[in-house]
């Protein structure tokens, strides 16, 4: 059992919202419902998230897409490298999760009680 754990992060890497999705689940598949609440400026993703119908999506709403070209992409698309540094906050974000033995483990056979218990986890990391 293989499970992904997809998390949107506020500048200052604070857990917005989450969505788990199989482990063999492309990424991009969950990228247009974490932002289905939010509104941010920008957007800082990874290559996974380097799709044409998604960069659209995002311009439609005028969110500034900070994410670097797929190799195999035959036009490589701008990419602003200063604020991609920033994405180390939700790096940071999920080695804090991790330290929750319940969440790296992953104890719960049920999705919906691992997805509380990582709720639960990140509100105790913004308490702390």
């Amino acid at each position: 059992m293989s499970t992904k754990i997809h998390a949107l992060v506020d500048a200052l890497g604070n857990p917005v919202e989450f969505i788990l999705t199989a482990g063999q689940d492309n990424d991009l598949t969950c990228g247009e419902p974490l932002l289905k609440h939010a509104d941010p400026g920008a957007l800082i993703a990874d290559k996974a998230y380097d799709a044409d119908a998604f960069i659209e999506t995002l311009t439609e709403r005028q969110i500034t897409p900070v994410i670097p070209s797929h190799p195999r992409r035959n036009s490589p698309l701008p990419c602003d490298f200063a604020l991609y540094c920033e994405r180390n906050l939700v790096e940071r974000f999920f080695n804090k999760l991790k330290h929750f033995r319940a969440i790296a483990t992953r104890y719960d056979k049920l999705a919906i009680n691992f997805l509380a218990g990582i709720h639960l986890a990140s509100a105790i990391i913004l308490l702390n």
